[in-house]
């Protein structure tokens, strides 16, 4: 790494000392349905159509938004509504309403299959603010084989295609990149540009919930310095804007392949409501990461008072990482990337790079 990268990341960390002393929360998820119309093969919560625990009901979640009100400006954090589909709840107008009456903006991760012009214009009427959709393929073959659901390709590229001739709307388009889609990125990225899509995240596939014991959606060490030289060269072209998310310290492809230093923000900017009320910090965090429940705990006071796991992580640097000279800036990678039994890093991506 040169010294300019050194330079920058030296300063980076301490601009995330100060920001995890602050804890601003910034992004609040809500997990509102576990419900989904797709049957995914890398799925981390393991949905299904029917899901054992129910819709969260919207003033469950309102009890726990009116806690924190008091506390922040509410136009500068957003509401994320998860999944699930979030796009399986009729009721996901009413929520939206109720978050914009209350100054919040707010936004949802969707794959797309059931947006249609009449449902967009109604969220849209209702303050919808952000929205992204998942697109894994360049044509149904790979992407409705991931997605576990024939014709889902199709209706996400209609519902990509609504949303980027919509005014005043922030949107960016999701990719998993496995062993299949490695081959067809710049397939992709043609579709895309011909969209007219503007930004897109592309994403490694991490070993949780059914990815677990799928070597079709683990990149090689080889395939995964392919993605990062690929997003390199698309962001120099300047057409669509690449980045790759926000999971990962990359070492020399640090500042070359995002917007910003590697910096995991669970619990430190985001926090989340689960379906079953369980506070959390990103989605993606579950079981160990629990940090109290909106049905027995004040949210602001889990807030303030908890998340010591997120803020110090101090207790990462075992393993691979105790002797690692990049720890300082990684502090042990993202905490979704942990084994949740013995706090194990699964994935390092700074391993893939230099293998």
């Amino acid at each position: 790494m040169d010294l300019k990268k050194k330079i920058v990341l030296s300063l980076f960390r301490k601009h995330k000392q100060t920001q995890t002393k602050l804890h601003e929360l910034n992004y609040l998820f809500w997990e509102c349905t576990l419900r989904c119309n797709l049957n995914c093969l890398h799925c981390g919560s393991d949905c299904s159509k029917e899901a054992l625990a129910p819709d969260m009901p919207l003033q469950d979640f309102l009890t726990a938004l009116n806690s924190i009100t008091p506390h922040i400006n509410p136009n500068k954090t957003i509401i994320v509504l998860t999944g699930g589909e979030p796009l399986m709840r009729k009721d996901l107008e009413n929520c939206g309403r109720e978050f914009y009456e209350r100054g919040f903006p707010w936004g949802m991760v969707t794959n797309g299959y059931g947006l249609t012009d009449h449902r967009l214009k109604n969220l849209l009427h209702a303050g919808l603010r952000s929205i992204t959709v998942s697109f894994d393929g360049s044509s149904p073959d790979t992407h409705d084989w991931l997605r576990g659901k024939n014709g889902s390709w199709e209706r996400a590229k209609n519902a990509i295609s609504l949303i980027a001739s919509t005014s005043n709307l922030v949107y960016d388009v999701v990719t998993c990149v496995n062993k299949r889609t490695i081959d067809e990125l710049e397939e992709i990225k043609k579709l895309l540009i011909n969209l007219s899509v503007k930004d897109w995240r592309l994403f490694s596939i991490f070993p949780k919930g059914r990815a677990r014991k799928n070597p079709l959606l683990q990149l090689s060490p080889d395939e995964f310095k392919r993605l990062m030289q690929f997003i390199r060269q698309t962001r120099r072209e300047g057409i669509i804007h690449a980045s790759f998310g926000c999971e990962g310290f990359l070492g020399d492809y640090e500042l070359e392949v995002r917007d910003n230093p590697f910096f995991c923000k669970a619990g430190i900017h985001v926090g989340s409501v689960l379906v079953d009320g369980f506070i959390s910090a990103c989605p993606s965090l579950r079981s160990d990461y629990i940090q109290g429940n909106i049905y027995k705990d004040d949210f602001w006071e889990v807030w303030e008072k908890r998340y010591q796991n997120m803020r110090d992580r101090s207790w990462t640097k075992t393993g691979k990482c105790a002797d690692c000279q990049s720890y300082k800036y990684c502090e042990g990678n993202g905490l979704h990337l942990r084994d949740q039994q013995s706090g194990e890093l699964l994935c390092c991506h700074l391993e893939l790079i230099r293998s």
